[in-house]
């Protein structure tokens, strides 16, 4: 995986404005460990699970945002 198919995978989605700032936070944290695992990792299948399974967990942590968040941006 080069670094921007990383990029696009860990972009920024546009979610409503209450929710933006926690979810852009989560993105480039993401982001940058992806990074990271690129440039500190040979080319094998454990560096693409471990990308894998780090997209997955971007993923989940939007969901727990989106289908949690309540009126007013309370966590």
């Amino acid at each position: 995986m080069d670094n921007e198919t990383i990029g696009r995978i860990f972009a920024v989605p546009n979610p409503p404005s209450t929710e933006f700032h926690r979810i852009n936070m989560l993105h480039q944290i993401a982001c940058d460990f992806a990074l990271t695992i690129q440039a500190n990792c040979p080319e094998s299948r454990e560096k693409s699970l471990a990308l894998t399974k780090l997209e997955e967990c971007i993923m989940w942590a939007n969901a727990a945002i989106d289908r949690n968040e309540t009126e007013g941006g309370d966590q």
